[in-house]
């Protein structure tokens, strides 16, 4: 990987965090992953919630600044 696209983030993965939620407040999932992006995060995501059967529950999918890619209430 040349020099520039290190500088520039390119080939990094970004850590995310899915968290699914019961009505009551209890969680149900707390997973880490790694993606190289935000879009393919958000596909990660909606993978594994439909896999548990989550994809009904409350849930978000965060980065590690924080910003919230995928949400349902």
């Amino acid at each position: 990987m040349s020099e520039y696209m290190q500088r520039k983030g390119v080939g990094k993965m970004k850590t995310y965090t899915l968290t699914v939620f019961e009505k009551t407040g209890e969680k149900l999932l707390d997973e880490t992953f790694t993606a190289a992006n935000d879009e393919e995060a958000k596909r990660i995501g909606e993978q594994k919630l439909k896999e548990k059967q989550f994809e009904h529950k409350t849930h978000r999918c965060t980065t590690s600044s924080g910003k919230l890619i995928l949400f349902h209430r």
